[in-house]
């Protein structure tokens, strides 16, 4: 297994949780690493992607709410998600690609995030 999810789970509207992604290091030092999400009935889609350098792209609908940062000690990829909507309800999956611009080559099993009242 080389992408291992956690922190998932049950958060009311507004509130925030913190996804980890464990990658193995020859993996995350050379890659880009991202964040994907998929709704019921809906297509999967990027959420936020972070080249080995720091830099990020983001889905416009997670601007400002949703953090993508990299530890490269831990070989961890993190995202932090703030004021969170009913609409952010998803599997969410870690990936990794050659560069933040190409396809993931790499998907995590998936940990489920759910947003409700």
């Amino acid at each position: 297994v080389q992408l291992v999810e956690s922190g998932g789970g049950l958060v009311q509207p507004g509130g925030s949780l913190r996804l980890s992604c464990a990658a193995s290091r020859s993996i995350f030092s050379i890659n880009a690493m991202g964040w994907y999400r998929q709704a019921t009935g809906k297509q999967r889609e990027l959420v936020a992607r972070i080249a080995p350098s720091g830099f990020t792209l983001y889905a416009d609908s997670v601007k400002g709410r949703f953090t993508i940062s990299r530890d490269n000690t831990k070989s961890t990829v993190y995202l932090q998600m703030n004021n969170l909507k009913p609409e952010d309800t998803a599997v969410y999956y870690c990936i990794s690609a050659t560069t933040v611009y190409t396809d993931p080559r790499l998907w995590g099993q998936g940990t489920q995030v759910t947003v409700s009242s």
